[in-house]
C-alpha cells in the first residue's frame, strides 16, 4: 500500500495563483517550507479560504483526519498557550470531545 501524501505545496500554489493571487504574499512563508505538516495544511486552508459558514463546517467535519504528529502539535500548542479545550477546539475547528479523547489517549500512553 502506497502511503504517499499529496503535494500540498503545488496544490496550494496553484490555487493561490489561479484564484487568490492577492493572498500570495500572506501565504509565502508557509509555501516556502520543504515539508508540510497537517497543521500547515490547515493554516494554509484558513489563510486562503478563510472561515466558512457553520453549516459547511459541520458537513466537512466527518471528512477530517489527523495524524499523531498533528494531534501532538495541537496538544503541545494548547499546553504552551494555556488555553482550554473550548478555545483550542474553536481555533482548529475540531470537537472539544476530540481534544479530550486525544489527551486521554496520548497522555495516558506516556505514563
Amino acid at each position: 500500500m502506497n502511503n504517499k501524501q499529496p503535494n500540498y505545496k503545488k496544490i496550494y500554489t496553484d490555487i493561490i495563483l489561479m484564484k487568490h493571487p492577492d493572498k500570495l504574499d500572506t501565504c509565502q512563508g508557509l509555501l516556502e517550507k520543504k515539508e508540510f505538516s497537517t497543521l500547515d495544511v490547515i493554516k494554509l486552508n484558513q489563510m486562503v479560504f478563510g472561515l466558512k459558514e457553520s453549516n459547511s463546517i459541520q458537513l466537512s467535519q466527518k471528512h477530517k483526519s489527523y495524524d499523531k504528529s498533528a494531534i501532538m502539535e495541537i496538544l503541545e500548542y494548547q499546553k504552551k498557550s494555556g488555553r482550554n479545550n473550548t478555545q483550542v477546539a474553536r481555533q482548529f475547528n475540531i470537537s472539544r470531545n476530540s481534544l479530550a479523547k486525544w489527551k486521554k489517549l496520548f497522555f495516558h500512553e506516556c505514563e
